[in-house]
């Protein structure tokens, strides 16, 4: 699979209320370099602290899901994310004038916009992760359990029960 990352043409502007916090925000979604990956930014703080969408800073999943790095946290970062992954963007810096995102009308207002700028293919590869055997996944109270498996023919499956 040689297929190269892919980031924003250019940037897009969204805005509109949090859902939990009902304040006003304006959200921006810049290019970024190959390998950058998504990132958010709050400009609205000083220092301007970045929050990498990575598992490993997810601090709450109560009522949508929040990430903390730097001193800084972002809510409801679920529509966010899903639009520029369900595109193939690979890369992109979210700045963010507020503590959580705006509510719009779920995922589709921010694929309309990815797709009013456009992507553009960058100079590195993407990286795949390539389940070598089965994984079964289940939490401590056993809802829900997953099990997820890739077949010869590079067919992956993934089952939620």
């Amino acid at each position: 699979m040689n297929e190269k990352q892919r980031t924003l043409k250019r940037s897009v502007e969204l805005s509109g209320v949090g859902l939990h916090t009902g304040e006003p925000v304006r959200l921006i979604l810049c290019p970024a370099p190959a390998n950058h990956g998504y990132k958010f930014q709050r400009i609205d703080l000083d220092g301007q602290p970045v929050i990498d969408a990575d598992a490993d800073r997810v601090v709450s999943t109560e009522r949508g899901t929040t990430l903390e790095q730097n001193g800084a946290k972002v809510h409801t970062t679920e529509h966010a994310l899903a639009a520029p992954y369900a595109l193939q963007v690979d890369n992109c810096l979210i700045h963010l004038t507020g503590p959580e995102l705006p509510i719009l009308d779920g995922t589709l207002p921010y694929v309309e916009a990815i797709e009013s700028v456009g992507h553009e293919a960058q100079d590195a590869e993407r990286d795949y992760f390539i389940l070598k055997e089965p994984i079964w996944f289940e939490t401590r109270n056993a809802v829900p359990k997953c099990w997820a498996c890739q077949h010869s023919g590079g067919e992956f499956h993934l089952t939620v029960m």
